[in-house]
């Protein structure tokens, strides 16, 4: 960040980086305290308020965590994966720095519910398991599920075979044979307990309380063209998603 940009960054926005280095350089690490509001406030020359909206930021983004009575503490950067999605593109940038392992591979099959909300004429489909690992720790475990179609130029791609490990997404694998491009993911999440199944993907127990996300994608056309089913670990993942106002 150059000094014109610093110059006119908001307060809060400079105390929350200044935390966040600190925080990414370990001086809070072993449960160390970060100093309260008021402490920060004096060492700063800042309000108050000031500082609580900086924590906000920080907590939002997963870097620090708030115990009511005792104070503000780090999270484990290491064991704890973070991404902000806002657009398909963020989606496609999971490549960037974490890794795809194929835990079933592609293959067709009958699901009824997936071909359903697919809105395909038919139950067969063709699905991939696989599961997704930042720093070497597995953090998702996800199913992803395509049209014949969709499926047929990609069936021999060696990123979706069983046991096979790249920094891809499959989303950015069936892009360049797309006739029309993917431009709108539907997105529910609800949460689920992890079965015998997701649990020895993600070395978890069964029962273990997940984040469960769906995403139905869907071309230029409003065709559907994948769909995924993603079971995340909730203490190794950190979800981000950036509202806006409409037209602005």
């Amino acid at each position: 960040m150059d000094s014109r940009t610093r110059e006119t960054e908001p307060a809060y926005a400079q105390l929350a980086r200044q935390l966040r280095d600190a925080v990414e350089a370990g001086r809070y690490n072993d449960g160390v305290r970060l100093p309260t509001e008021a402490e920060l406030a004096e060492q700063h020359g800042v309000s108050r308020q000031t500082v609580r909206r900086a924590f906000q930021d920080l907590v939002a983004d997963g870097i620090v965590y708030r115990v009511p009575g005792r104070g503000t503490f780090a999270n484990e950067s290491s064991k704890r994966y973070r991404r902000q999605l806002g657009s398909i593109e963020d989606l496609l940038a999971l490549s960037a720095d974490t890794v795809m392992e194929i835990v079933s591979p592609l293959r067709r099959g009958v699901d009824i519910d997936a071909a359903s909300r697919l809105r395909l004429d038919t139950d067969l489909l063709y699905s991939v398991v696989l599961r997704r690992v930042h720093d070497g720790i597995p953090f998702v475990h996800t199913t992803i599920h395509l049209p014949d179609d969709v499926a047929a130029d990609v069936l021999d791609e060696p990123a979706l075979q069983l046991g096979a490990s790249s920094r891809n997404t499959v989303i950015g694998l069936l892009e360049p044979y797309l006739n029309s491009p993917i431009v709108e993911a539907a997105q529910s999440i609800t949460v689920a307990a992890a079965s015998e199944q997701v649990a020895e993907v993600l070395n978890c127990v069964i029962g273990h309380p997940l984040l469960r996300v769906d995403r139905l994608y869907s071309n230029e056309a409003g065709v559907p063209t994948e769909l995924s089913v993603s079971y995340f670990l909730p203490e190794h993942y950190t979800y981000r998603v950036t509202l806006r106002r409409s037209g602005r």
